[in-house]
């Protein structure tokens, strides 16, 4: 069911990854409600060790869990290190959603990914499509990862009746993202090469593939506040989609990364790199008929 109240005003909020991108974003977000947060570093709680997760988890007693703790990457990162992307993501989501049953906590939002849809699905990609075929062959560590986690959510909310919720954002961008050219996603990937580019006086730049994929992309504090609108008003064991419902093509956004840069020399792309998925867009209209927008949009959010 959705449009259920769960009131945030009083209650302890656990966010598993503050440090991340998003975790980082849904704290700048809870801030703006009346709700205590609670937070553990890596140093404080390994989510990979069941045994941590559950003597923090009992001794914290949040009462709702945002899990956007994960290890993350773009192309080169899944497929350099596979077991780790499978591994890591398995561990930290089972143990710190079993935790929060055994804790019997009131609310819990797991945040996936869109690269949990087939490689070939209809677009836009309805929440229908998840396991209707075939995954992207350079995420797919990550993504069955991030199904598994999906799964088990559903999985406690049918046996023990729990208010396991899940998300599946599209490809985020924004403050604290990864700026690495190898590990890290498109835009802060771009943003590096493009401003080494500027700062070196280099001509030409390369950018990996063909340039004709198409990406959706929303701004990570866009992401955050549908997460705490989706906290306090759904309630289902179906995922929801969360983006901005708009796509741009590869090469047109790194012209506009280039142009925001300041780099003016000529961008050529190397299709002996993979492309990744041809297109890829999310069909936004559970989330939307529920009330929630997008205020921030790609232009400006490239120039923050």
């Amino acid at each position: 069911m959705t449009g259920v109240a769960f009131d945030l005003a009083g209650r302890r909020v656990y966010v598993a990854g503050h440090r991340g991108m998003v975790g980082s974003a849904v704290m700048r977000r809870l801030a703006q409600e009346r709700c205590e947060v609670v937070t553990a570093g890596r140093g404080d709680v390994d989510l990979r060790r069941q045994l941590a997760v559950e003597r923090f988890m009992a001794e914290a007693k949040p009462d709702a869990v945002v899990l956007a703790a994960a290890r993350v990457g773009g192309i080169a990162a899944n497929s350099s290190r596979p077991a780790e992307f499978l591994y890591d993501n398995l561990m930290l989501q089972a143990n710190v959603i079993h935790a929060a049953a055994e804790c019997r906590v009131a609310k819990l939002l797991f945040l996936g990914s869109s690269c949990v849809y087939p490689r070939m699905a209809p677009q836009p990609i309805s929440e229908d499509a998840l396991l209707s075929g075939p995954l992207e062959p350079t995420n797919r560590w990550y993504a069955i990862a991030k199904v598994s986690g999906l799964m088990l959510c559903q999985s406690y909310r049918e046996q023990h009746g729990l208010d396991f919720i899940s998300a599946m954002p599209t490809n985020l961008y924004g403050p604290g993202d990864n700026f690495d050219e190898e590990t890290g996603h498109v835009i802060p990937a771009l943003m590096r090469r493009f401003d080494a580019a500027r700062s070196s006086g280099a001509a030409v730049t390369r950018v990996w593939g063909s340039g004709r994929p198409l990406r959706e992309f929303l701004h990570v504090d866009d992401c955050a506040d549908a997460l705490v609108f989706l906290l306090r008003r759904y309630s289902a064991a179906e995922t929801i989609n969360v983006g901005s419902g708009e796509e741009v093509s590869i090469a047109d956004l790194a012209q506009r990364i280039a142009d925001v840069v300041g780099f003016r020399g000529q961008i050529v792309f190397d299709p002996s790199r993979p492309d990744g998925t041809p297109r890829k867009l999310l069909d936004v209209g559970r989330l939307t008929a529920l009330g929630w927008r997008p205020r921030i949009d790609l232009s400006a959010g490239l120039a923050q």
